[in-house]
């Protein structure tokens, strides 16, 4: 008979317990530091009265800042070292809000979008809004489009360090409160943001809260019981940098292939880079946190959740396993998946053999439900499936319930172990597709809903190249550029956690009295030198056939 810790350890693993402990020295650690002449931990909150204290300093005296950590090199990172980049595609119903969060907090010509081929009012929206543009002539994937926003925006070689921002992400007001001064150690070059989902997006149906709610409480799970473990200064090894609110630092984008052939997604890959090559190390708080638009429905989850699982087995195919803490961790890490991924799978079946004969006792005079049902008995009872998996499950849900304060968690708590099932049956459908298939990156926007209205937008249809059409592009009130001399406030803001002071037509007078200017030109970098050209139709039909693959085609 399988003991229920047995079970337990099979479907939940040691890594929550492993990387919980670690995470609990990790705040041990950063709790010392108030007693350490100089911090050792970059984001403790002696490093961080440290930190402002030193920008205070350099501000008031017009130098630039000093140490703020122990060891060699440690200058502080601000706001106006930060460039912004985001990769764009059909993304009109999200990308003002997500502009307007972000101009809220860096200047506007710090934030750069690449619109990657879109046929919407993407472009529209985003120059409006005084922002850098530049778009692709053709799709050529999230990846693709980032490789593109950093040549030719020369983010390298203008700014220390680059945020790789969705179109559907928000950034809390504290988020780079948290995250600049993870960057203060020289050995950080990476930063995860915290996801965090939406709760509060109008016109949801019960299924689309039940996979916020179950997406929103994996966030809270990995999150602070194994990405903020694995991202301590002394044990650095977590699996992935999130693409949605990543920063980097430039000095080693040219040591990373952002766009390797036959990935679906970027980030597992370049978090396994820079691993790999040695740059550094990742940095993660749970207070750098954003927000980002998760399916509303069942169907978009499970196209959403295959494409991260293919992404994660097609990076470990193509990066493979070496002697170091990270190939232990993963090892661990996808080895407790597979087991759990089983288990989950025939759990029902398990259950119905056990449970229909204490309901209906005839099925057992059938002499093979006689002899299945017996099998099952010797190894494993409800007893077992109920304290090893299901009370555990629910523990959990009331634990993020209390630490989120978000009750509703119970509410969909018992729907739970329904969602695991279909996490289950997606890792292992995935898995041998990662070494026989291959992906071409480019990417189809999935269905967006307005944070503010609710609306929802279809899927983009892949167009039929040349893409050059544009729909009517939308009336948008202007932003202006922000004064020179107020640029310092976004980094008093950002060093307060606190949005910095908007500047609007509205707000100013025009020169010499005139009435204010309402319109904003649009700073717009040339695209990649190579020529716009017509497409043949044998080139046509050949890329439609590709699309139209299904082991090709790669769906959001």
């Amino acid at each position: 008979m399988i003991p229920v810790w047995l079970m337990f350890v099979l479907v939940f693993g040691f890594n929550f317990t492993l990387w919980g402990a670690v995470g609990f020295l990790r705040v041990v650690d950063g709790t010392l530091d108030r007693f350490r002449r100089m911090p050792r931990n970059a984001g403790s909150t002696a490093h961080r009265a440290r930190r402002a204290a030193t920008i205070a300093r350099a501000a008031a005296d017009g130098r630039s800042t000093g140490r703020t950590l122990a060891g060699p090199d440690s200058t502080a990172v601000t706001i106006a070292d930060l460039a912004v980049l985001m990769a764009a595609h059909n993304e009109e119903v999200v990308i003002d809000d997500s502009l307007v969060a972000i101009t809220a907090l860096v200047p506007p010509e710090n934030v750069h979008v690449v619109s990657d081929a879109s046929t919407d009012n993407t472009v529209a929206l985003a120059r409006r809004r005084g922002v850098n543009v530049v778009e692709t002539a053709t799709n050529v994937g999230k990846a693709g489009a980032l490789e593109e926003g950093i040549r030719a925006f020369r983010l390298v070689e203008r700014f220390r360090v680059v945020l790789l921002l969705d179109a559907d992400t928000r950034l809390d007001p504290g988020y780079f409160q948290a995250a600049l001064p993870l960057f203060d150690d020289p050995g950080v070059v990476a930063v995860a943001g915290c996801a965090l989902s939406n709760w509060h997006t109008p016109g949801l149906s019960f299924m689309g809260r039940l996979v916020t709610a179950h997406r929103s409480r994996i966030y809270a799970l990995t999150q602070r019981l194994l990405k903020y473990g694995q991202t301590w200064r002394l044990t650095n090894a977590t699996h992935i940098v999130p693409g949605f609110a990543s920063m980097y630092r430039t000095a080693v984008l040219p040591s990373i292939t952002i766009n390797p052939a036959g990935l679906v997604i970027e980030d597992f890959n370049m978090t396994f880079e820079v691993y790999r090559r040695g740059l550094g190390r990742v940095g993660f708080t749970v207070n750098a946190k954003a927000v980002t638009q998760d399916p509303d429905t069942v169907h978009d989850y499970i196209k959403q959740t295959k494409r991260w699982a293919l992404g994660l087995w097609q990076t470990l195919r193509r990066h493979g396993l070496r002697p170091d803490l990270l190939s232990a961790m993963l090892c661990v890490l996808l080895l407790e998946l597979l087991t759990a991924s089983v288990i989950f799978l025939v759990m029902p079946l398990i259950v119905a053999i056990l449970a229909v004969p204490d309901l209906f006792p005839v099925v057992l005079h059938w002499r093979e439900a006689s002899t299945v049902h017996a099998a099952i008995v010797s190894h494993v009872s409800l007893r077992t499936i109920g304290l090893g998996i299901l009370v555990p499950d629910l523990l959990l849900t009331l634990s993020v319930a209390i630490v989120e304060r978000r009750p509703r968690y119970l509410i969909y708590g018992l729907f739970f172990v329904f969602m695991r099932s279909i996490d289950a049956a997606i890792a292992l459908y995935t898995l041998p597709r990662a070494w026989r298939e291959k992906s071409t990156g480019r990417w189809v926007s999935p269905a967006r809903r307005d944070p503010g209205s609710g609306r929802t937008s279809a899927p983009a249809v892949r167009p039929t190249l040349p893409l050059r059409s544009r729909q009517p592009e939308a009336e948008v009130e202007p932003v202006e550029p922000v004064p020179a001399d107020a640029r310092g406030w976004y980094t008093e803001a950002a060093e307060a956690g606190q949005p910095a002071p908007q500047f609007r037509s509205r707000d100013r007078p025009g020169p010499s009295g005139q009435p204010p200017r309402r319109e904003v030109p649009a700073r717009e970098v040339p695209a990649r030198e190579a020529p716009a050209r017509e497409t043949s139709a044998k080139e046509t039909s050949a890329r439609e056939a590709e699309w139209a693959d299904p082991r090709t085609v790669d769906e959001q």
